[in-house]
């Protein structure tokens, strides 16, 4: 198949799997978007938002109509390393045996994952850079296609362990979860409270995900998107020559060049999805407040005069 037809192909299979999504999630339809942006471009998202906005529900959904494997991990602060992981146990003939933990698996939904301290959070920082895990000096691979999708509640710091700016930087979207809207609280309340309980078809192999995230890096990108993006990224740089003013004045750091790449990688999927054979600058502007959100960090003149981050980012487009 060509590229142009695998794209026209991939444009139909994204409708039906929104299709299939809005079975079970009502709205939130700019979540699911960058959810799915990130998952063709073989990134991991942090979904960030309040207890009981489905978030879990949203995931497994999402897993079950891609058709893939998935597993939810409950982050505690007692939680260890090999419990993710897995570990090596003897087994009746006195022979090492390794018990593979929850991180072998497509999806993993990592509930809460600031609530675990920093030893535990880095159990995954492998396996989302390398997808590979290494216990006990061996190195088990993990299998493909493979996405951390993260929850992090905002409002409880008490007992929480913020992610660090290098884990952080592994995620390419970080998506905030708002409240429904009146109707759309009205149409989750009618359909959690009755027995009808919708059946979402699976539409994808692993293969033909695995497929399509190789069409999406060989779609071509002219330099001057390129070139946009890099220098978005530069403007969030603060102390450089090629920093905006506003950036100088509210922020205290800047993102790196893993924000360009993946600007580039999500302006890429952006336009795929929509049915367009080559990204451009309004793809980049699309996903940029979602790539660089957890990128950019505010100093205490932003948080004083009440600036937001995705102020900040707008006003650099």
């Amino acid at each position: 198949m060509s590229d142009v037809a695998a794209i026209n192909q991939l444009v139909e299979k994204h409708k039906q799997l929104k299709a299939e999504i809005a079975k079970v999630i009502v709205g939130q339809e700019k979540v699911i978007n960058e959810i799915l942006l990130s998952i063709f471009s073989g990134g991991h998202a942090l979904l960030i938002g309040v207890p009981g906005l489905a978030k879990t529900l949203m995931v497994n959904t999402i897993a079950t109509a891609l058709g893939l494997d998935f597993k939810r991990i409950q982050f505690t602060p007692d939680l260890m390393p090999s419990d993710i992981l897995g570990s090596e146990i003897l087994d009746e003939s006195r022979q090492f045996k390794f018990i593979k933990g929850p991180v072998f698996s497509n999806i993993i939904l990592a509930d809460e994952i600031n609530r675990t301290p920093p030893k535990t959070q880095a159990a995954l920082l492998e396996a989302m850079q390398e997808r590979i895990v290494t216990v006990a000096g061996n190195r088990y691979p993990l299998s493909l296609p493979y996405f951390v999708l993260a929850t992090q509640n905002p409002i409880e710091q008490e007992g929480t362990y913020p992610l660090p700016e290098a884990q952080l930087d592994r995620f390419m979207f970080a998506i905030n979860l708002d409240y429904p809207s009146f109707q759309e609280e009205v149409d989750v309340v009618k359909a959690t409270t009755s027995d009808h309980k919708p059946t979402v078809n699976s539409l994808f192999s692993d293969q033909e995900i695995i497929n399509f995230q190789q069409l999406i890096r060989r779609i071509p990108v002219a330099d001057n998107v390129i070139e946009y993006a890099v220098q978005l990224v530069s403007k969030t740089r603060p102390k450089t020559e090629a920093a905006a003013q506003i950036v100088n004045d509210y922020i205290d750091w800047g993102a790196g060049p893993r924000a360009s790449q993946n600007l580039i990688l999500g302006a890429k999927t952006h336009a795929a999805v929509n049915g367009k054979y080559s990204p451009d600058v309004e793809d980049v502007q699309a996903v940029a407040t979602g790539i660089l959100r957890h990128r950019l960090i505010k100093n205490y003149k932003a948080e004083a005069e009440g600036l937001s981050i995705e102020d900040i980012i707008k006003s650099l487009f």
